[in-house]
């Protein structure tokens, strides 16, 4: 069964209140300056009765858009393109922290049989591979259905907005161990879907972290059945070579986003050498973060948990700043 975010649920949503004939308004957030409660990407809708679904902020711009939507002060053409907060005052005002700033985009989902049958494509494709992309072209308007690249969720330029939809992200974790345990509970938090995989029953037998789907089958496997689209991460973090080695293997030939090992510098090293001698390319191996996390000091499972979530969640919102560390500067984790 896959699992999705609240995307989908505003989509859905969408789609049944124009089969009930209503008109609605669709926001996206298109940018945030400052500290905004809700991301880039962030949907919302509205109908002329008042009733909204999803969010755009903490709940006072919600407000001052269905107002203005039901007052007819919103805009005389859509679609178009409003700030909020871009002063101290407007920023208190609407509940955003000092300095705060959102600007957001606002469509017309016009009851139509067009309108209505992009949406069903979209809830359609969302349950595919490729995941799919809504494009929606500033000057006219004109939305499109296209193919996901691997970690582009949104993109927003002076031409055009590109939001990918489709199920959250999973996270697979091989290895049971105890940081296995704060890893999962860390990432929970963070809206990943976490697979644990573990064939040794000493393990599999004591985990406990609710929320977890918990398989005993071999990490290649897993890799194949869990990792095989661009919205994926793998971990391996069970120390034996026999069990990370095999993970690591197939999934530095996935479309995985991100895959990541557990050691010090010189086990790293050595895995790197085992998986280029069992076929794996240079180009393959660039891929692979090991020793996985950032280089915060971290000695303790939470604290090593946390570098290894840090440099993922670097990794999916700033990848450019990533790219420019060297690999003495990542993380060694003085680990057997």
């Amino acid at each position: 069964m896959q699992c999705y975010g609240t995307d989908q649920d505003v989509i859905q949503t969408a789609y049944a209140w124009l089969q009930q004939g209503h008109d609605v308004i669709l926001v996206t957030v298109l940018k945030t300056w400052g500290s905004s409660p809700r991301p880039p990407g962030s949907l919302m809708i509205m109908r002329l009765d008042g009733v909204v679904s999803g969010s755009v902020s903490g709940g006072c711009v919600e407000e001052d858009l269905l107002e203005r939507y039901v007052n007819d002060q919103l805009s005389n053409h859509f679609p178009t393109r409003v700030d909020y907060g871009v002063n101290r005052d407007e920023a208190t005002r609407f509940g955003l922290p000092c300095g705060g700033r959102l600007e957001l985009f606002i469509e017309k989902l016009a009851n139509t049989v067009v309108v209505k049958e992009q949406l069903r494509q979209l809830l359609d494709a969302m349950q595919k591979q490729p995941l799919p992309v809504r494009h929606v072209d500033l000057q006219t308007g004109k939305v499109s259905l296209e193919t996901a690249r691997a970690e582009c969720d949104f993109v927003y330029t002076n031409k055009y907005v590109r939001k990918t939809f489709g199920p959250q992200w999973n996270m697979l974790l091989i290895g049971a161990g105890h940081l296995s345990q704060y890893v999962s509970q860390m990432a929970l938090m963070l809206g990943y879907r976490l697979i644990v995989c573990d064939p040794r029953e000493e393990y599999t037998r004591l985990w406990q972290v609710e929320g977890t789907e918990l398989t005993t089958i071999m990490p290649d496997e897993a890799v194949q059945n869990y990792s095989q689209q661009p919205r994926s991460i793998v971990l391996a973090l069970t120390h034996d070579p026999k069990l990370d080695d095999m993970a690591l293997l197939d999934a530095l030939q996935s479309p995985a986003f991100y895959v990541g090992a557990i050691g010090s510098q010189r086990n790293c090293d050595l895995r790197r050498q085992r998986l280029k001698d069992l076929g794996v390319s240079t180009v393959q191996l660039q891929r692979l973060h090991a020793p996985v996390g950032l280089s915060i000091g971290s000695n303790t499972p939470p604290e090593i948990a946390v570098s290894i979530l840090a440099e993922i969640t670097q990794q999916r919102h700033v990848p450019d700043q990533f790219n420019i560390l060297t690999q003495s500067e990542k993380q060694t984790v003085n680990l057997v």
